[in-house]
């Protein structure tokens, strides 16, 4: 791919780039196999047409998405790929009914994951980045913010049904799902390096930052519009971010 050749990169940098379309390109593939489970599931649970559609819609985007990352993977020097996930393992705790497991997938899934990868692309789609990678992340930030509503339009639908208060005690452990194991670590000199906006990753502080904004703008904000209490998960990122610095 030209994009990927018409500016040198050091090889720590490069393949940081690969590595990150590699991992997206699961994350991608897993997502698939989510969304297709839930649209069965939302059926099962008489949810609207409409939301039902999206979330068959949303399985069919995510498999787009993957072969799209395994290219920009492999122009960027991946030449192997990981197996494609087999199935996608259900995040609920165990001995929820199914309308809760539902509710706290869809949760942790859109309004979470998914409007934190919404944050994260529309941070990265800078002016100066490569052509074919910015073509690529405007295509997966359309179709995520339309993931993101999924979450939030079922979130309000269970609202209205009833109490969703259960899931607060619950976020906590959603955004220990989301997070890189090593977000609040610090990073290595490569990871740090601003060449890798250009090329659709974010630095590690970077990327660390605009996690924290994304759930404190947007993420508990919305939350609590549909009166989920966020203050167990406001705690989790203060402890998180204590124990980084």
């Amino acid at each position: 791919m030209s994009d990927a050749k018409a500016e040198p990169l050091a090889d720590p940098v490069r393949q940081l780039v690969a590595e990150a379309w590699t991992f997206r390109r699961q994350v991608e593939l897993d997502a698939e196999l989510r969304f297709t489970r839930l649209a069965g599931q939302l059926a099962q649970l008489g949810a609207p047409e409409a939301l039902v559609s999206l979330a068959g819609r949303a399985a069919e985007d995510e498999r787009r998405h993957a072969g799209m990352c395994e290219l920009l993977a492999r122009a960027y020097g991946r030449v192997d790929m990981p197996p494609a996930p087999l199935a996608a393992e259900e995040v609920a705790p165990a001995g929820m009914a199914l309308r809760e497991r539902v509710l706290y997938e869809v949760v942790a899934a859109c309004c979470i994951t998914e409007t934190e990868s919404t944050a994260v692309l529309t941070t990265l789609l800078v002016p100066e980045g490569a052509p074919r990678v910015r073509a690529v992340l405007r295509d997966i930030l359309r179709d995520e913010v339309a993931h993101s509503r999924l979450g939030w339009a079922w979130l309000s639908h269970e609202h209205g049904a009833g109490t969703v208060s259960f899931l607060s005690r619950h976020v906590p452990s959603m955004l220990e799902g989301t997070a890189s194991p090593r977000l609040f670590a610090p990073g290595a000199p490569e990871e740090e390096s601003p060449a890798l906006l250009k090329h659709g990753v974010l630095p590690h502080t970077r990327k660390r930052e605009t996690f924290v904004r994304a759930l404190r703008d947007v993420v508990f904000p919305g939350l609590e519009r549909f009166g989920v209490d966020t203050a167990p998960a406001r705690a989790w990122v203060e402890r998180r971010s204590a124990a980084g610095a």
